[in-house]
């Protein structure tokens, strides 16, 4: 009798052992968490109050951005002055590049500097400006070679001054499918197009960060964000430039006086694309350089860090941000885009 009692005795103390347990995994179940404990609601609670001030207000900060930039679209702020700016442009023999180049000296560079590989090109655009009035200067380099391009600039240091405003314009096509493609070809494209931009900044940069003035500028292209079949080499490049000018500009923030401007270009009317054709040329017309350069300019000018040319390439990169892949297959075929480089003569 007694051996049965202790065993009905152990039995019971197990058994209240047991619920002890249970209760303690249900008071750290997730379900019985007091709502005011949860992450949720610590969140705020735990942060400093300024911080938490900060994540409550960051809506109303947003929205205030965006009011503000449809504002300045409508009415323009004070434009940047370029009187005392010392300006230079890669590839500013021709193209786009020269355009450019004679834009800043007509809204009033101080002075002017041209890059580029063809001497002919840059001595007939320095003396297109001079005669202008602008001081212009021009020196041989390939912003591809990074040795050249560090000891170019510091020949112009030397025998200009410093640069205030870098435009990183120089840029080559191919204009060949990849099977179609020469390697050495496809490396020119990388070298100039993107690891050029590396180049140049990293020359020019330092000194625009030690007197807290100066802008980096790159001429980029719509197909960076919607490439097109016949010139990967190209679409590439452009796509590895945008993310370099998105990460520098990011990277400049804490920075007083120094900015970026990307501008993406649709299709320009120059004999880098020379023969590039669309299907419907009325309603999707090759850009003028002249009016690349001058919206440049006044994007500098008013410190804008994106521009789209024209403005309806917003539409094209906000359709690609939802719509399904074979949807926009059907458009790149109804626009032509998709066989437009089959004409393509262009020079690289």
């Amino acid at each position: 009798m007694r051996r049965r009692e202790e065993e009905k005795k152990r039995r019971r103390e197990g058994e209240k052992e047991r619920r002890r347990e249970g209760e303690k995994e249900s008071d750290s179940s997730p379900s019985l968490i007091p709502a005011s404990h949860t992450p949720s609601r610590r969140l705020v609670g735990d942060m400093e109050p300024r911080s938490a001030c900060r994540m409550l207000l960051f809506p109303v900060q947003m929205l205030f951005y965006i009011v503000r930039a449809t504002l300045s679209s409508l009415w323009p702020s004070r434009r940047k002055d370029l009187t005392r700016e010392v300006v230079l442009v890669t590839g500013g023999g021709r193209g786009i590049g020269r355009h450019l180049a004679t834009e800043f000296a007509r809204q009033g560079a101080r002075k002017v500097i041209l890059w580029g590989r063809t001497e002919k090109c840059l001595k007939e655009t320095s003396e297109e400006i001079s005669l202008s009035g602008t001081e212009c200067h021009y020196f041989l380099c390939d912003v591809a070679n990074r040795e050249e391009v560090y000891k170019q600039a510091k020949v112009v240091r030397e025998k200009v001054g410093d640069v205030t405003i870098l435009v990183n314009n120089a840029a080559v096509v191919h204009g060949k499918s990849l099977m179609d493609s020469d390697d050495d070809a496809l490396l020119k494209s990388q070298h100039i197009n993107t690891l050029g931009q590396f180049w140049t900044t990293k020359a020019f940069l330092p000194r625009m960060l030690e007197l807290q003035h100066g802008h980096v500028v790159c001429i980029n292209s719509i197909l960076s964000q919607s490439p097109i079949p016949g010139a990967i080499d190209y679409c590439t490049s452009k796509a590895s430039s945008l993310a370099f000018m998105e990460s520098l500009t990011l990277g400049l923030l804490d920075c007083p006086g120094v900015g970026c401007t990307t501008v993406l270009p649709f299709h320009t009317n120059t004999e880098m694309f020379q023969g590039m054709r669309v299907r419907f040329p009325q309603l999707f017309p090759p850009l003028k350089p002249e009016l690349v350069a001058q919206r440049t300019v006044d994007a500098v000018r008013a410190d804008k860090a994106f521009v789209y040319l024209p403005w309806t390439m917003h539409a094209l990169v906000l359709l690609k941000s939802f719509m399904p892949q074979v949807a926009l297959e059907e458009i790149h075929k109804f626009s032509g885009s998709y066989t437009c480089m089959n004409t393509f003569k262009g020079r690289t």
